[in-house]
Protein backbone atom coordinates (compact mmCIF):
# COMPACT_ATOMS: atom_id res chain seq x y z
CA UNK A 1 0.00 0.00 0.00
CA UNK A 2 1.11 3.64 -0.70
CA UNK A 3 0.51 5.95 2.17
CA UNK A 4 -0.90 9.89 0.72
CA UNK A 5 -0.16 12.77 3.41
CA UNK A 6 -1.75 16.14 2.93
CA UNK A 7 -0.01 18.37 5.44
CA UNK A 8 -0.90 21.52 6.93
CA UNK A 9 0.42 23.43 10.09
CA UNK A 10 -2.84 22.33 12.19
CA UNK A 11 -3.65 19.01 10.71
CA UNK A 12 -2.56 16.36 8.79
CA UNK A 13 -4.69 14.42 6.26
CA UNK A 14 -4.26 11.22 5.10
CA UNK A 15 -5.23 8.10 3.23
CA UNK A 16 -4.00 4.58 1.88
CA UNK A 17 -4.15 3.39 -1.11
CA UNK A 18 -3.41 0.26 -3.08
CA UNK A 19 -4.52 -0.88 -6.70
CA UNK A 20 -7.98 -1.25 -6.30
CA UNK A 21 -8.10 2.28 -4.62
CA UNK A 22 -8.73 3.82 -1.15
CA UNK A 23 -8.58 1.22 1.28
CA UNK A 24 -8.89 3.89 4.31
CA UNK A 25 -8.52 7.58 5.18
CA UNK A 26 -8.40 10.13 8.24
CA UNK A 27 -7.35 13.27 9.90
CA UNK A 28 -5.04 14.06 12.93
CA UNK A 29 -3.65 17.31 14.61
CA UNK A 30 0.16 17.65 13.45
CA UNK A 31 0.97 17.67 16.92
CA UNK A 32 -0.46 14.49 17.41
CA UNK A 33 2.69 13.10 15.69
CA UNK A 34 4.57 13.64 18.66
CA UNK A 35 2.63 10.40 20.28
CA UNK A 36 3.17 8.35 17.38
CA UNK A 37 1.60 7.58 13.94
CA UNK A 38 -2.16 6.08 13.44
CA UNK A 39 -1.72 2.31 13.88
CA UNK A 40 -2.95 1.80 10.11
CA UNK A 41 0.65 3.29 9.24
CA UNK A 42 2.62 0.54 10.69
CA UNK A 43 1.43 -2.55 8.28
CA UNK A 44 2.32 -3.11 5.09
CA UNK A 45 3.47 0.21 3.66
CA UNK A 46 6.33 0.18 0.73
CA UNK A 47 6.23 3.73 -0.27
CA UNK A 48 4.70 7.27 1.26
CA UNK A 49 3.99 10.29 -0.90
CA UNK A 50 4.05 13.78 0.77
CA UNK A 51 2.11 17.15 0.01
CA UNK A 52 3.30 19.56 2.71
CA UNK A 53 2.44 23.22 2.84
CA UNK A 54 3.26 23.34 6.49
CA UNK A 55 6.66 24.86 8.31
CA UNK A 56 9.64 23.59 9.44
CA UNK A 57 8.43 22.26 12.37
CA UNK A 58 5.84 20.43 11.17
CA UNK A 59 7.70 18.80 8.66
CA UNK A 60 9.94 17.74 11.29
CA UNK A 61 7.39 15.92 13.22
CA UNK A 62 6.21 14.23 9.49
CA UNK A 63 9.84 12.80 9.07
CA UNK A 64 10.50 11.66 12.56
CA UNK A 65 6.92 9.91 12.88
CA UNK A 66 8.18 8.46 8.99
CA UNK A 67 11.12 6.92 10.48
CA UNK A 68 8.97 4.27 12.96
CA UNK A 69 7.77 2.87 8.80
CA UNK A 70 11.30 2.81 7.42
CA UNK A 71 10.21 3.36 3.53
CA UNK A 72 11.02 5.57 1.41
CA UNK A 73 9.30 9.56 1.58
CA UNK A 74 8.84 11.71 -1.80
CA UNK A 75 7.78 14.97 -1.44
CA UNK A 76 6.11 17.13 -3.97
CA UNK A 77 7.49 19.96 -5.29
CA UNK A 78 5.70 22.68 -7.73
CA UNK A 79 7.65 22.01 -11.34
CA UNK A 80 7.64 24.13 -14.27
CA UNK A 81 5.23 21.60 -16.05
CA UNK A 82 3.95 18.07 -15.44
CA UNK A 83 1.24 15.77 -16.37
CA UNK A 84 -0.12 17.83 -19.64
CA UNK A 85 -0.12 20.75 -17.37
CA UNK A 86 2.21 24.10 -17.48
CA UNK A 87 3.04 26.49 -14.36
CA UNK A 88 2.51 29.82 -15.09
CA UNK A 89 4.58 30.80 -12.35
CA UNK A 90 8.51 32.62 -13.52
CA UNK A 91 9.37 30.98 -9.97
CA UNK A 92 7.36 27.56 -10.52
CA UNK A 93 8.56 26.81 -6.69
CA UNK A 94 6.70 29.56 -5.44
CA UNK A 95 3.44 28.47 -6.63
CA UNK A 96 1.82 25.94 -3.39
CA UNK A 97 2.24 22.63 -4.21
CA UNK A 98 -1.24 21.90 -2.77
CA UNK A 99 -2.00 24.63 -5.55
CA UNK A 100 -0.50 22.65 -8.07
CA UNK A 101 -1.11 19.29 -7.28
CA UNK A 102 -5.30 20.00 -7.06
CA UNK A 103 -4.31 21.30 -10.85
CA UNK A 104 -2.64 18.12 -11.81
CA UNK A 105 -5.49 15.67 -10.91
CA UNK A 106 -9.12 18.26 -11.97
CA UNK A 107 -7.09 18.85 -15.83
CA UNK A 108 -6.02 15.04 -15.67
CA UNK A 109 -9.77 14.56 -15.01
CA UNK A 110 -11.13 16.22 -17.53
CA UNK A 111 -8.51 17.25 -20.19
CA UNK A 112 -10.35 20.74 -20.97
CA UNK A 113 -10.12 24.33 -19.38
CA UNK A 114 -11.19 23.98 -15.56
CA UNK A 115 -11.13 26.15 -12.92
CA UNK A 116 -9.74 24.84 -8.92
CA UNK A 117 -11.32 26.81 -6.61
CA UNK A 118 -9.71 25.43 -2.65
CA UNK A 119 -11.65 26.77 0.24
CA UNK A 120 -9.36 26.05 3.23
CA UNK A 121 -7.83 28.69 5.32
CA UNK A 122 -7.49 30.81 2.13
CA UNK A 123 -9.74 30.28 -0.45
CA UNK A 124 -7.27 30.09 -3.82
CA UNK A 125 -8.74 30.21 -7.17
CA UNK A 126 -6.35 28.51 -10.04
CA UNK A 127 -7.49 29.10 -14.28
CA UNK A 128 -5.83 25.85 -16.50
CA UNK A 129 -6.63 26.36 -20.84
CA UNK A 130 -7.71 23.56 -22.41
CA UNK A 131 -4.63 23.27 -23.59
CA UNK A 132 -3.02 22.81 -19.90
CA UNK A 133 -1.73 25.73 -19.55
CA UNK A 134 -1.97 27.19 -16.17
CA UNK A 135 -3.61 30.80 -16.90
CA UNK A 136 -3.26 31.91 -12.54
CA UNK A 137 -5.14 32.68 -9.67
CA UNK A 138 -6.17 34.50 -7.22
CA UNK A 139 -5.98 33.97 -2.97
CA UNK A 140 -8.14 35.34 -0.85
CA UNK A 141 -9.01 34.45 3.01
CA UNK A 142 -10.98 31.87 4.16
CA UNK A 143 -14.36 32.14 5.52
CA UNK A 144 -12.97 31.82 9.63
CA UNK A 145 -9.71 34.11 8.18
CA UNK A 146 -12.25 36.46 7.14
CA UNK A 147 -14.16 36.62 10.50
CA UNK A 148 -11.34 36.55 12.66
CA UNK A 149 -9.60 39.27 10.53
CA UNK A 150 -12.21 41.43 11.30
CA UNK A 151 -12.78 40.50 14.93
CA UNK A 152 -8.99 40.85 16.35
CA UNK A 153 -9.71 44.83 14.94
CA UNK A 154 -13.42 45.52 16.53
CA UNK A 155 -13.28 44.45 19.82
CA UNK A 156 -16.77 45.20 20.72
CA UNK A 157 -17.91 42.70 17.52
CA UNK A 158 -19.52 39.84 19.03
CA UNK A 159 -20.17 36.95 16.53
CA UNK A 160 -22.28 34.00 17.37
CA UNK A 161 -19.99 31.28 16.18
CA UNK A 162 -22.92 28.33 16.58
CA UNK A 163 -24.58 29.68 13.73
CA UNK A 164 -25.06 26.82 11.02
CA UNK A 165 -27.15 28.44 8.56
CA UNK A 166 -26.03 30.13 5.14
CA UNK A 167 -27.79 33.24 5.54
CA UNK A 168 -27.41 36.55 3.21
CA UNK A 169 -30.35 38.73 4.27
CA UNK A 170 -29.14 41.91 5.67
CA UNK A 171 -27.74 42.14 9.29
CA UNK A 172 -30.00 43.42 12.30
CA UNK A 173 -27.81 43.41 14.67
CA UNK A 174 -23.62 43.58 14.38
CA UNK A 175 -23.21 39.80 14.94
CA UNK A 176 -25.59 38.95 12.07
CA UNK A 177 -24.22 41.53 10.16
CA UNK A 178 -20.85 40.19 10.53
CA UNK A 179 -21.50 36.73 9.75
CA UNK A 180 -24.51 37.23 6.85
CA UNK A 181 -21.80 39.90 5.37
CA UNK A 182 -19.34 37.21 4.69
CA UNK A 183 -21.74 34.72 3.81
CA UNK A 184 -22.83 37.49 1.02
CA UNK A 185 -18.95 37.66 0.12
CA UNK A 186 -18.63 34.08 -0.37
CA UNK A 187 -22.02 33.73 -2.24
CA UNK A 188 -20.25 36.58 -4.90
CA UNK A 189 -17.48 34.46 -5.58
CA UNK A 190 -19.54 31.11 -5.88
CA UNK A 191 -21.22 32.89 -8.68
CA UNK A 192 -19.04 35.18 -10.13
CA UNK A 193 -16.42 32.23 -10.80
CA UNK A 194 -19.44 29.42 -12.13
CA UNK A 195 -20.27 32.17 -14.28
CA UNK A 196 -17.15 31.76 -16.09
CA UNK A 197 -16.45 28.62 -16.17
CA UNK A 198 -19.88 27.84 -17.92
CA UNK A 199 -19.42 30.66 -20.31
CA UNK A 200 -15.83 29.01 -21.16
CA UNK A 201 -17.45 24.96 -21.43
CA UNK A 202 -14.64 24.36 -18.70
CA UNK A 203 -15.22 22.24 -15.75
CA UNK A 204 -15.47 23.95 -12.01
CA UNK A 205 -13.56 21.95 -9.08
CA UNK A 206 -14.13 22.65 -6.04
CA UNK A 207 -11.95 20.72 -2.93
CA UNK A 208 -11.49 21.98 0.79
CA UNK A 209 -12.79 22.03 4.02
CA UNK A 210 -15.82 24.60 3.26
CA UNK A 211 -15.39 23.36 -0.12
CA UNK A 212 -18.91 21.05 -0.16
CA UNK A 213 -20.56 24.85 0.72
CA UNK A 214 -19.44 26.51 -2.07
CA UNK A 215 -19.89 23.27 -4.22
CA UNK A 216 -23.68 23.71 -2.91
CA UNK A 217 -24.26 27.27 -4.03
CA UNK A 218 -23.74 26.38 -8.01
CA UNK A 219 -25.37 24.53 -9.96
CA UNK A 220 -22.43 22.98 -12.05
CA UNK A 221 -19.32 21.69 -10.05
CA UNK A 222 -17.57 18.98 -8.79
CA UNK A 223 -16.57 18.53 -5.60
CA UNK A 224 -13.49 16.78 -4.94
CA UNK A 225 -12.42 16.35 -1.25
CA UNK A 226 -9.37 14.38 -1.99
CA UNK A 227 -8.34 16.56 -5.17
CA UNK A 228 -4.43 17.38 -3.29
CA UNK A 229 -3.80 13.90 -3.03
CA UNK A 230 -5.45 12.83 -5.87
CA UNK A 231 -2.34 15.34 -7.43
CA UNK A 232 0.72 13.08 -5.44
CA UNK A 233 0.10 10.13 -8.53
CA UNK A 234 0.44 12.50 -11.25
CA UNK A 235 3.30 14.74 -9.29
CA UNK A 236 4.92 11.24 -8.16
CA UNK A 237 4.02 8.28 -10.40
CA UNK A 238 4.89 5.32 -9.17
Amino acid sequence: MILEIDAGNTFIKWRLINKKGVVTRGRVKALMLNEGVPESWLKGIVKVRVSSVAGDHVNGLINTALKSIDVAVAYAYSSKSCAGVVNAYVDPLRLGVDRWLAMLAAYNQCRKMCCIVDCGSAITVDYVDAEGFHQGGFIMPGLRLMQQGLLSNTAEIIVDHDCRQFDIEPGCHTSSAVSHGINYMFMSLAEKVSSEVKASGGELFVTGGDGKLFSDLVAESRYEPDLVLDGLTWSLPE
